[in-house]
Parts: C-alpha cells; structure tokens; sequence
C-alpha cells in the first residue's frame, strides 16, 4: 500500500509538471525597453594619467560635483521569432561630451535576422553615417549556472570576451525564445536581456518586456548611410584615429560595440 501511495504521489508531480509546461508563455513576439548606465566618475577617472593629472584632475573634480555620476540612456528592441531591432530612444537633454566621452552614447540602430545570422547596423560615426551589412558577431559564451531575475524573467549568466579585450557577462533567458540581445550581444539561446561589461563601466539592463504581436513595419531594416562592412569601417576607424594615440582605444570600442 505504501509503495501505492508513493507511486500515486510521484505521478501527480510529474503531472503536475507537464501541466505547467504546457501552460507556460513563451514569449516570441514584443518590445524590450532597456536602460544603458555609464559610471561616468568611473569611466573619465580612466583618462587621467600622469602626464594630462595637473589640468584633468580638477576637470573631473568640478565635474563630480555638477554632475551624476551615472549617465542613463534608453532603447527599444523589438523582436519577432527570428527579427530583432535595437534602437536607441533620443536624449531630451543635450549630451554633454567635452571630454569625448564615446561610451555615454548611443549611436546604432541596429536590424538583426537571427536566423541567417545577418546584420544591418546604421552607426554614427562623428558626423558620418555608416550602413554596416555583415554577418552577425560570432561570440563564444561561456554558460554558466548563475540565475538573476530581470523584468521578471529568470535569466541564466553567460561570459565572454569580444574584441580581444573586453569582458562582457550576460544574462538571458529561454522564456523568449530569440536568439537576441541589446546592441550587437546575441548568440545565445533566448534573449539577452542583461548585459555587463564590467571595466567598460557600462551596463544594458531591461526595464520592461511587452508581450505583444508585432507588424512587419516595426521591425524594418536601416537604409541610410554609407554602405561597408565591418571590415571597411575598422579600416576607416583605423585611419582616422591613427593619431590619437590612448584616446583612440576608447573611441575605437565605443564606435565598434
């Protein structure tokens, strides 16, 4: 009788299980708003050095007391079950880049096919606009067992590292079955809907996630600006900033994220 009892209760689990995955919402179509913070104290401390401390230090000092310390920036991505578009929602304050502050902006619009692994990325580069149509960036995550709740959504932690140098942590979830993420961060297998680079000092956080049917025309592809690829636009970048010494590093990541 007993080994009935325990039969029976083992069964209802399981039952129970099934029902609840079967119910389960995935989410394959919507919009993600996100909210981009920059540790700006962080980020212009990282450009003083011993040879710019005597006039740069008491620039950044003033501008601690003036300013926050963190410059929050919002964007949309919307998605379908094999689109995404990440674009960025425009400042209603000026942006204040005297010290050329590139990772405080947010300057790509960017159309994704999850499925042919292709990109249509509209970034603005200075005063030029550029069309960069490539294959998406292959980025080898490292999965691990570290889950964070974000807008609801239990994600699990991924890490990588893009660009040679940059340390990235993310965090998706399998609730929205896309291949997605802010920005140029995908791969994985659901959306990423939170990203970290911790010496950048920058994060991409979700906000809000909005479980909706979404029409072809929200989800549209750039057309505007000069067409390369992403080839083409490092070997612009390079040329152009070839004299700029330290300050080209920081302006090649921001330009090429």
């Amino acid at each position: 009788m007993k080994i009935n009892q325990i039969t029976i209760a083992c069964l209802l689990v399981v039952a129970m299980q099934t029902a609840f995955a079967q119910n389960a919402r995935f989410a394959e179509h919507g919009t993600i708003e996100f909210e981009k913070r920059v540790n700006m104290f962080a980020l212009l401390k990282k450009q003083i050095t011993s040879r710019n401390e005597s006039y740069m230090k008491p620039m950044l000092e003033n501008y601690q007391k003036t300013q926050p310390q963190f410059k929050v920036l919002k964007s949309t991505l919307t998605f379908s079950k094999d689109q995404t578009l990440f674009k960025p929602i425009e400042e209603t304050v000026p942006a204040n880049n005297m010290w050329g502050d590139f990772a405080a902006q947010q300057n790509n619009t960017i159309y994704t096919n999850t499925v042919a692994g292709t990109s249509i990325s509209q970034k603005k580069v200075y005063e030029e606009t550029y069309l960069v149509k490539d294959s998406t960036r292959k980025i080898n995550w490292k999965i691990t067992n570290e889950i964070k709740n974000i807008a609801g959504y239990d994600c699990r932690r991924a890490n990588a590292l893009i660009m040679d140098s940059i340390y990235v942590v993310a965090f998706y979830t399998d609730e929205i079955p896309v291949s997605g993420g802010p920005e140029s961060f995908s791969g994985l297998p659901g959306m990423i809907l939170g990203v970290a680079l911790p010496y950048e000092h920058t994060t991409w956080f979700a906000t809000s996630v909005v479980d909706q049917s979404v029409t072809e025309d929200k989800i549209k592809a750039p057309v505007k600006g000069k067409a390369t690829t992403n080839a083409g636009l490092i070997a612009t970048l390079q040329s152009a900033l070839k004299d700029w010494g330290e300050y080209a590093k920081d302006a090649f990541k921001a330009f090429l994220l």
